[in-house]
């Protein structure tokens, strides 16, 4: 069953890419008592992912903690090594904290998982953004196959 506005998130492990390397992190970590703004791609290093949805995040990070929200976290199916490759790639720095869902855990227990097996890639996560305060949702924006408008950091950013 996939996730809804005022569900609370699932406990699950993910892993933080950092300068040390990676980083086991509950959800319990990256969520309680925070108002947190997270967006999945369906890959690190994808067309849209690097062109359009992280850089957007990374753009109007300012905007979006100035409206209350603790952290800014960008989820993948991707383990933690490419995560952080991606963060340097892009410049990210100390705006956006970068998760890897390595094995799709928690991806699937939110039901937003994507079969990208006919473009080699395997399980991955559909392409959403969310507002969850205090590890309960309050916006949730799952884009249809192969758009990119209800998941960017300006339609979140109105949400706030």
């Amino acid at each position: 069953m996939t996730i809804k506005v005022g569900d609370k998130l699932p406990g699950a492990k993910l892993t933080q890419a950092t300068a040390d390397g990676p980083k086991p992190v509950s959800t319990d970590d990256i969520f309680a008592g925070k108002k947190v703004a997270i967006f999945a791609v369906p890959g690190a290093f994808t067309p849209t992912c690097s062109a359009k949805h992280l850089p957007g995040f990374k753009q109007l990070a300012g905007d979006i903690k100035g409206k209350g929200v603790d952290t800014i976290a960008c989820l993948s199916v991707n383990d933690a090594f490419v995560m952080r490759a991606w963060a340097e790639d892009q410049a990210v720095g100390e705006d956006i904290v970068m998760l890897a869902d390595g094995n799709g855990d928690f991806t699937k227990a939110i039901g937003l998982e994507l079969d990208g097996s006919r473009f080699g890639m395997g399980p991955r996560s559909q392409r959403y953004s969310m507002i969850v305060d205090d590890g309960v949702v309050k916006e949730l924006n799952v884009e249809e196959g192969g758009e990119f408008r209800v998941s960017a950091a300006d339609y979140l950013l109105a949400q706030l």
